[in-house]
């Protein structure tokens, strides 16, 4: 199918197992496509495994520099800027609240919040010069909600839903669309790493799946899926929302409070 045929877009986390899925899959629909990730994230093999119109950038995300500089590229590569999917993130410490590390709380905000704002700041121009386009920022089930323990990453991901409804109100008049992914549990190296760090990674990966009403984890593809949809024309409505694909666990957790 061509649902992004002569578009061009910007994958930020381009290297992890979602943004890795969204740039086969945008590219598969016709979308040029530039993943972004840091040095020494593997970016360029990723671009290489993708094959046809997908190139990589190895960037610092926090750095404003560097941030126009990604988006540089992928005007001078491939003639303009369509969609910015602004995906990478970091999960942070699994520490209680008085005892989280400030510099790490840092770290996360400036990855999680600051290098979205940077990305969406620098994605305006373009975007207005096509004409308009989509932005899609990568949430989390924990941008709606909330886990013990994890006071950065949750702050970071309700930040970032504020950020995208306010930008989504400013940037109508420019046809630019703003919208947020809210993913759940999903099959990447960032959840493999939290069944690591809990000693157990076996009986943690179990327990959590027990919570999910679909006792599974997402295939990054199937988030990937949802992002197209709000990449492409389908989703031509659809500014300022939050889109869920969490398995039925929001829903879960809401019942159990009623």
């Amino acid at each position: 199918m061509d649902r992004l045929k002569g578009k061009v877009a910007v994958i930020t986390g381009g290297a992890g197992g979602i943004g890795r899925a969204a740039g086969a899959l945008f590219m598969s629909e016709g979308a040029s496509v530039l993943l972004v990730d840091r040095p020494g994230s593997g970016v360029e093999s990723v671009a290489r495994e993708i094959g046809g119109a997908a190139a990589a950038f190895a960037a610092d995300v926090t750095d404003p520099s560097q941030v126009d500089a990604y988006m540089r590229e992928a005007q001078n590569r491939f003639g303009g800027l369509d969609i910015a999917l602004l995906n990478a993130g970091i999960v942070g410490a699994h520490t209680p609240l008085e005892e989280y590390p400030p510099d790490t709380f840092a770290q996360v905000m400036a990855v999680n919040v600051g290098a979205v704002w940077l990305g969406l700041r620098a994605a305006i121009g373009p975007l207005r010069r096509r004409g308009g386009g989509s932005v899609i920022i990568t949430s989390s089930i924990q941008g709606l909600s909330a886990i013990p323990y994890t006071s950065a990453y949750t702050t970071s991901k309700h930040a970032v839903v504020g950020m995208m409804k306010g930008a989504a109100l400013e940037l109508t008049k420019d046809g630019i669309r703003v919208n947020c992914i809210v993913p759940g549990m999903t099959d990447t190296k960032m959840m493999d790493g939290i069944h690591e760090a809990s000693g157990a990674p076996l009986e943690m990966a179990a327990a959590v799946r027990a919570t999910i009403p679909m006792r599974r984890y997402a295939r990054p593809e199937e988030i990937a899926r949802l992002m197209l949809f709000l990449a492409s024309e389908e989703s031509s409505y659809c500014t300022g929302s939050t889109y869920a694909a969490d398995g039925g666990i929001l829903a879960s957790w809401t019942s159990t409070l009623d």
